[in-house]
């Protein structure tokens, strides 16, 4: 800048100098017109010397900046990325929503990892419960929202994958598998040369005994409900603070398991039901069928849950095929209720059953209570 406005200094001075004989104190005595004269040139020297200045550096600078800012939200690039998810026009929609909510620059970034993609879908969530016209407009709205970021969990290719049992983390859930027989069970460490898993056990809750260089499966489903089995074999027994421990050599070698519809968790929540029995009247050729809830109540622990199904731990003596009104309490104010069937049973130690059921019926405020549950959404 100092060269500019002393080529512009020179500039002006110049047509002065040139003229011989000049006598500055003229401008002060001469006419006021040719002061002006003066005046009007030097200004239109300088400010034609600020535009080339600006276009030959403030131009460079302002492409050079356009270049590194962050890039906008693209609809079209959006589109592109999630070709292959299966959304449908509503849904797409609704995900555009999503991103541009959260100003989410990198798309194809936010859907591959789950974390992230958890992140923004609880601020939709957030500023759908606050800008919902009335409760069943918010409950709409947010059976969408977790419509959309179920599909997403089940789409191929999302999330991360095991590789290897030792990524397996202490105390997750997963089903061994011998000959015709599956039994679940919990990992308890990973660390060191083999696996150890709780021992499995019979309907009756005794342990059961599986001998040494036998060949077992264990399958596991990650948090974003993909699944994957390993094929190993028993090494032997050992010691440890939850008891007698299967040893399992370690695998490296994974086989992708059908994925699960809905991500399910762990959780430890209360629960209440009661049988549920059909009813058939006969009226002439005519027949109707009604559900008659058993005024016995039970109650249980919810020991996982997706929006699909759940596990209960109960003393209640339970058959397979059996309907249940449950009843979870998920906060003080709040119980969701739905339809279950059992379709599984499994003795739990000595005493109590762990019943497996999935879900026959699930109103829309329910659905939604347990997606919360599930992804976290709930939690501040």
């Amino acid at each position: 800048m100092n060269g500019l406005f002393y080529n512009i200094q020179r500039m002006a001075l110049f047509p002065l100098q040139s003229r011989r004989g000049y006598d500055f104190a003229l401008i002060k005595e001469g006419s006021q017109e040719e002061t002006m004269i003066v005046v009007i040139g030097l200004g239109s020297i300088i400010v034609i010397g600020l535009v080339v200045h600006f276009v030959r550096f403030g131009f460079r600078r302002a492409k050079k900046g356009a270049v590194s800012g962050p890039r906008r939200f693209s609809p079209l690039s959006l589109r592109r990325i999630i070709a292959s998810y299966g959304l449908d026009k509503d849904q797409r929609k609704l995900l555009e929503f999503v991103f541009r909510n959260s100003e989410v620059d990198d798309p194809a970034r936010a859907l591959k990892n789950p974390a992230i993609l958890d992140k923004h879908f609880k601020k939709a969530f957030r500023v759908i419960e606050q800008t919902a016209d009335s409760e069943e407009d918010a409950q709409r709205r947010l059976a969408q929202l977790f419509s959309l970021r179920n599909a997403i969990e089940s789409a191929p290719g999302i999330g991360g994958g095991i590789s290897s049992t030792a990524q397996i983390g202490d105390n997750t859930p997963v089903v061994l598998s011998t000959g015709r027989n599956s039994y679940p069970v919990h990992v308890i460490s990973t660390k060191g040369e083999t696996l150890l898993a709780e021992a499995p056990r019979n309907s009756l809750g005794s342990p059961i005994k599986v001998a040494k260089g036998t060949r077992v499966t264990l399958s596991v489903f990650t948090k974003t409900s993909k699944g994957f089995a390993f094929d190993t074999r028993v090494i032997g027994y050992a010691d440890t603070s939850h008891g007698t421990a299967l040893e399992l050599a370690h695998s490296g070698k994974s086989k992708p398991l059908a994925q699960r519809r809905f991500r399910r968790k762990e959780t430890n929540a209360r629960c209440t039901f009661n049988l549920v029995f059909v009813e058939t009247k006969k009226a002439g050729r005519k027949q109707t069928q009604k559900m008659v809830v058993d005024s016995r109540r039970h109650t249980g622990t919810i020991l996982d849950i997706s929006a699909g199904g759940c596990s209960i731990k109960t003393s209640a003596p339970l058959q397979v095929g059996s309907r249940l009104k449950i009843e979870i309490v998920y906060s003080d104010e709040s119980i969701i209720t739905v339809l279950g069937q059992v379709i599984r049973t499994n003795r739990s130690g000595g005493v109590g059953t762990i019943i497996y059921t999935k879900f026959l019926k699930v109103p829309r405020r329910a659905f939604n209570d347990i997606n919360a549950m599930v992804f976290g959404y709930d939690e501040g």
